[in-house]
């Protein structure tokens, strides 16, 4: 996790509460801010309930639902959060803190929980999500990928995105009948490419057809996010061979 640092205190009150300055940006937010028993996420959820609670309405709590936005908290869950507050704590001021929310949540970035800027500008490109951290193949592919299945009845098709520089191994679809995969590059820039081939670049809108016992891998350019919608062809027996990792030698040389 990305260490918390604050300065407000010292900036607003350096000279005149040089105390309270020191316990605002070095205790409250340098020490219990950065303490991991409870996840950032969820400790800025909190504060915002508190503040809610107290019926502070100012820049501090606008301050703390910017925070909240930043750390992953969705335009959903924090107006179930005010709504399940104001229940308890008085339905005006569930509208006081709405209108702090909206403001924070329509504007800038929307209703995208992801901290690194390329990554939300990368996201803002495309209609279909980026999804959870593909953990369940994270060990076929040089650095981090992520996986949104978008249909998983009839024909498979799942949104694929590879960080700048991330590649998935060589490998092989497999099928006795039928079988093979499409990509469709939705955003971004990134690379196919088939045993003893070139590499082909990939931008939105172009299309690659894999048959069955090709040999070959795909993933992001080294300076570009990169997502394809990955379909599988129906077919029968079908299977993947993940085989050795695209070198860095090999890689380095394609821009």
């Amino acid at each position: 996790m990305k260490k918390i640092v604050q300065t407000a205190g010292r900036a607003a009150l350096g000279e005149f509460a040089p105390e309270f300055a020191h316990y605002n940006d070095d205790v409250l937010f340098g020490e219990n801010w950065n303490n991991q028993d409870i996840d950032v996420k969820t400790r800025s959820i909190i504060t915002v309930v508190a503040l809610m609670s107290s019926g502070i309405t100012d820049s501090s709590l606008k301050y703390h639902l910017q925070n909240a936005k930043a750390h992953g908290v969705t335009q959903k869950e924090i107006a179930a959060v005010i709504t399940h507050v104001a229940f308890y704590t008085g339905w005006p001021k569930g509208w006081a803190v709405f209108n702090l929310a909206k403001e924070v949540w329509e504007t800038g970035e929307g209703d995208l929980p992801y901290e690194d800027e390329a990554m939300r500008a990368h996201a803002k490109e495309m209609v279909f999500p980026i999804g959870a951290p593909n953990d369940g193949f994270a060990q076929y592919f040089t650095g981090k990928s992520f996986l949104a299945p978008i249909s998983t009845n009839q024909v498979g098709i799942f949104n694929v995105t590879f960080e700048p520089g991330c590649r998935n191994n060589w490998h092989i679809h497999h099928a006795t009948e039928g079988g093979g995969q499409i990509l469709v590059c939705v955003a971004g820039r990134g690379y196919y490419q088939e045993w003893g081939k070139d590499a082909v670049e990939m931008k939105p809108g172009d299309c690659i057809n894999i048959p069955v016992g090709v040999k070959h891998w795909h993933g992001a350019a080294p300076d570009s996010w990169f997502s394809h919608l990955a379909m599988e062809v129906p077919g029968k027996d079908g299977s993947n061979e993940w085989l050795e990792a695209v070198d860095d030698e090999q890689y380095g040389n394609l821009d």
